[in-house]
């Protein structure tokens, strides 16, 4: 999101929506019944509709001048479109409502904008485009592996997005949206897949299709207003916390669950279980190398100078600067 240039917004994945990936379908498992993800969608909503009444443009007007944008609206009527096009807030209304501000977090101890922000959303257009997303990505993942696992990833995913973006954007910009947490949902998607590989059918074709959907998402991360370390961050917090929480018990273990003990083959298979300890070690290390290097201040640019190409490339068209 654009917003008096300080702006940063989370774009969207763009998913496919549908059945799960590799044609695996056991008759055992469990289908759980999908609330949490509509509660989300409920609760982004709501959060967005408070921030348009805050905003209340035909009062506080726009620092760049211009009318309000639909404004038969009257409170709830949008900024101006060349301060923000994705219709929505100002940015000072998304900086007191809690967007991610580097300087507030580490300078004036406000960390609990690295949970707030992930609520939030810089416009109309922003807000549907990522529900859309969650719906398409959020119901299957909790319809086969439940509220609290699902919701874990979630969370977490947009907080490691949150800090992985405030350790390279810095003081330039703030940030708002939940797609970090949903590429987490989309990097949980992977390494599912990768954990539970001997029960898939269709193997090549699945990871090939969720490696192109990610490559996608990751490419329009590039283009200017995308916070692409939020949506790196939440990835890879995602991708590490799918081989944590989604492990399946392998092939035939559930049909001969009432056989005598003896005869029972072991749950989980050697490679989940050493895939499940390393993942949770990284992601652990991960969490407290990032926290400590947030909170005393460091830059992450200074330790790599080209990781800005990550979050947007410049070219004759535009600039990164703005």
């Amino acid at each position: 999101m654009e917003g008096g240039g300080e702006g940063k917004g989370r774009a969207a994945p763009a998913t496919a929506a549908g059945g799960g990936f590799g044609g695996y379908e056991s008759a055992g498992d469990r289908k759980w019944w999908p609330w949490l993800v509509p509660t989300v969608i409920v609760a982004c909503v709501a959060v967005f509709v408070v921030e348009m009444w805050v905003n209340d443009c035909p009062r506080h007007g726009s620092a760049l001048g211009g009318g309000c944008v639909a404004g038969f609206l009257r409170r709830f009527s949008f900024q101006p479109l060349r301060e923000n096009p994705l219709l929505g807030p100002s940015s000072t209304t998304l900086g007191k409502m809690g967007a991610l501000d580097w300087n507030k977090v580490v300078h004036q101890h406000q960390g609990w904008r690295l949970i707030s922000c992930i609520w939030l959303h810089a416009g109309l257009i922003h807000l549907v485009v990522n529900m859309l997303s969650l719906l398409f990505i959020g119901i299957r993942l909790e319809q086969q592996f439940g509220f609290v696992r699902i919701g874990a990833i979630y969370l977490l995913s947009g907080f490691g997005g949150s800090v992985m973006s405030a350790l390279f954007l810095r003081n330039n910009y703030i940030s708002v949206g939940a797609s970090g947490a949903l590429f987490g949902l989309l990097g949980s998607m992977l390494s599912e897949l990768l954990m539970n590989w001997t029960i898939y059918s269709n193997k090549v074709a699945a990871i090939i299709t969720l490696l192109f959907i990610i490559a996608i998402n990751v490419a329009i991360g590039i283009l200017p207003h995308a916070d692409n370390f939020a949506h790196i961050g939440g990835f890879l917090t995602g991708f590490l916390l799918g081989f944590v929480l989604l492990a399946r018990p392998q092939f035939g273990w559930l049909e001969r669950s009432e056989l005598p003990h003896t005869n029972q083959p072991p749950k989980y298979k050697p490679y989940q279980y050493v895939l499940w300890v390393v993942a949770l070690v990284l992601l652990l290390v991960g969490f407290t190398l990032s926290l400590v290097m947030l909170f005393k201040g460091k830059n992450g640019n200074d330790g790599c100078h080209w990781c800005h190409y990550l979050n947007c490339v410049p070219t004759s068209r535009w600039k990164c600067d703005t």
